[in-house]
């Protein structure tokens, strides 16, 4: 039975939880629930004693702004640990390269990462990883242009080792 059965998202792709969702939350243990968002049927009032613990949930609104403005705003607000925020990621990507030719192609991309400024995404993606090996979920091998970076392959992303099958970078990071 999935944990969040009538789930539902807005415009821009936040959850927006109903009362039983927080419930179901709160009883599987869950006690970050901070920013969650509850649609306006929820009586907040008559959950108090529920959520006492969770003084940020937020009745969901329309935030007046449009999709790409909110994902502009949101693109610094990455919520991983913070061991994770601070990890030198281009440094944990290089130590994992055992040849020259992986340091080479792991050195240009990172380039390329870091001239998008997605350094940050390759640090969630490393959180990610190590959250879903952690679990033991198991996810797919690869899928579509990911695949051409060599920098997700090392850190797990996916499996597919691009510099074997020579797929390009740029593919990915247009």
């Amino acid at each position: 039975m999935p944990i969040l059965q009538k789930m539902k998202t807005d415009q821009y792709g936040q959850m927006i939880f109903d009362q039983q969702d927080l419930v179901n939350q709160i009883m599987q243990g869950r006690r970050e629930l901070d920013g969650y968002r509850v649609d306006d049927s929820v009586d907040l009032s008559r959950a108090v004693d529920i959520l006492e613990h969770v003084p940020a949930v937020v009745l969901h609104q329309d935030l007046g702004i449009t999709v790409e403005e909110f994902d502009r705003r949101c693109q610094h607000a990455w919520h991983m640990p913070q061991s994770y925020q601070d990890l030198d990621i281009a440094e944990l990507v290089l130590r994992l390269c055992e040849t020259d030719s992986e340091l080479q192609r792991c050195g240009q991309e990172l380039l390329m990462y870091q001239e998008r400024n997605l350094f940050n995404l390759l640090r969630y993606l490393k959180y990610l990883v190590d959250v879903m090996k952690h679990n033991q979920v198991i996810w797919g091998v690869g899928r579509g242009s990911s695949v051409a970076s060599y920098v997700l392959y090392k850190l797990g992303v996916h499996r597919i080792d691009s510099l074997h099958y020579d797929l390009d970078p740029a593919e990915f990071l247009r």
